[in-house]
């Protein structure tokens, strides 16, 4: 199993098959409006901005799991993100990240990180996984890792 297995809805409610990222790197992370570290949205656009479509990706899934810093609808949060960051990256319709309702997709990132001996489940808001081209998992970032810092820009044009 891998990224490219797993179908969600996208925040606008359509569904969205993660398999069409086949040869991309993609940056996973669950994000929140109310959080002490919202203004990554901003670093996480402006990485978007400046990789190139062919070869990498953000997907951003909100999640109210820490501190209910995500309470709003679907239709709130891609208003808040559009025009409070200007995001255009996929935004994914609002998940649990952890516990008893967890998204199969956030099971999976956790499970494979886990074997890795990395994180075994997701610390907060903006964490953020990295998959390779071929949908495997490579690396847990922390959360208040910014989306530019060289550990990623470096995975990334790596």
């Amino acid at each position: 199993m891998n990224l490219h297995d797993f179908e969600v809805e996208d925040i606008t409610g359509d569904k969205f098959d993660l398999s069409q990222f086949k040869g991309k790197k993609v940056m996973v992370v669950n994000t929140a409006s109310e959080c002490g570290l919202t203004p990554q949205y901003e670093g996480l656009q402006s990485l978007y901005e400046k990789t190139d479509r062919s070869a990498f990706e953000i997907v951003g899934f909100p999640a109210n799991n820490f501190g209910k810093q995500e309470p709003g609808s679907n239709e709130t949060i891609r208003g808040f993100c559009q025009k409070n960051y200007g995001v255009t990256f996929p935004m994914m319709a609002k998940i649990a990240v952890k516990g008893d309702d967890q998204h199969p997709l956030y099971n999976w990132l956790t499970d494979e990180s886990k074997e890795q001996g990395q994180h075994a489940e997701v610390k907060w808001n903006f964490h953020k996984f990295l998959i390779d081209e071929n949908g495997d998992f490579v690396k847990s970032v922390e959360p208040t890792t910014v989306p530019e810092d060289d550990e990623i820009t470096n995975w990334i044009n790596g």
